[in-house]
């Protein structure tokens, strides 16, 4: 197997430390930054003469980086990586001039599950925090849509089913495999009118929602996003949070968008501010599918 002659993380990639002590075995050199950079210029620097670069979500590679940086063989995201267009390194430039980009995806989905299971359960009973209803009310038979069949919406989708709920479903193409499981498929404004609590479950960049969608959502309802990012027009959500008898979660800031200052501290917002799918486990995943990406580059 080849090795880099220079492996760089930019910033801190949440690699739990025996992966870190990996790379040592791909690379004659292995340099680790533990803060985030505050510019390209930054970043330029942080590379040099690198031939293998490692990234997080919190910084950008754009072409201008890569061109400066001609040592460059290969990025590995250490992030979600949904598409080219929503990725935070201009991959079709890379692609262009040779440079390998290779990311990960579905490491966090459990966490999100529990994370929904946890806060849409209290909600429902009162635990800890105000009810929904005026009598405790179970997950049996409540109607849930689902915005986006990928691999976390579909095991939302799964966990509520188990637990009694009637699940529908929004995507762009038909999931043969969750309609005979029992999941119906509706059009998105069908979806959003019969459901009383909807999840979007987006790719990074994908605002489905905007007041035409929340108007046909209607009022009397809970809107749950586990998008990567909001998967709506934030000032659509706000307008439609502000209406009697509505309510949205999330669980970092971020989901939410571009909102007023005051939008989290509002009754009907519940916002911890803890990314859901950052956990231990989650960690274990995201560096075996780091290394992995790193092993199939270093083998072609």
């Amino acid at each position: 197997m080849k090795k880099f002659k220079k492996l760089v993380a930019i910033e801190p990639v949440s690699l739990i430390p025996e992966a870190e002590k990996e790379l040592y075995q791909y690379a004659e050199e292995v340099v680790f930054y533990p803060d985030i950079p505050g510019s390209e210029e930054e970043i330029i620097k942080r590379i040099g003469d690198a031939d293998g670069v490692l990234v997080s979500y919190t910084s950008r590679i754009p072409g201008e980086v890569m061109k400066a940086c001609p040592s460059i063989r290969y990025i590995g995201m250490c992030c979600s990586l949904y598409s080219e267009e929503s990725a935070n390194v201009d991959i079709a430039w890379a692609r262009k001039q040779g440079i390998q980009v290779l990311g990960i995806r579905d490491y966090g989905d459990r966490g999100v599950v529990e994370y929904v299971l946890h806060q849409l359960i209290g909600f429902l009973h009162g635990f800890g925090r105000p009810m929904w209803k005026d009598e405790p009310v179970e997950i049996t038979g409540l109607k849930v849509g689902i915005a986006g069949l990928g691999v976390s919406g579909r095991m939302i989708g799964e966990a509520l089913q188990f637990m009694g709920a009637e699940v529908s479903y929004y995507s762009r193409s038909r999931k043969e495999d969750a309609e005979a499981a029992g999941m119906a498929y509706k059009p998105l404004k069908s979806l959003l009118r019969d459901s009383q609590v909807v999840f979007t479950c987006l790719n990074k960049n994908v605002l489905l929602l905007q007041e035409e969608e929340f108007n046909a959502l209607g009022d009397g309802k809970v809107l749950f996003n586990t998008s990567i990012g909001p998967g709506f027009d934030s000032a659509a959500l706000e307008k439609w949070v502000r209406r009697e008898g509505n309510y949205f979660f999330c669980d970092t800031k971020a989901a939410a968008g571009d909102v007023s200052g005051d939008f989290f501290d509002l009754t009907q917002v519940s916002c911890p501010g803890i990314s859901a799918g950052r956990t231990k486990q989650a960690f274990v995943l995201l560096s075996q599918k780091v290394l992995a990406n790193i092993r199939t580059f270093l083998e072609e």
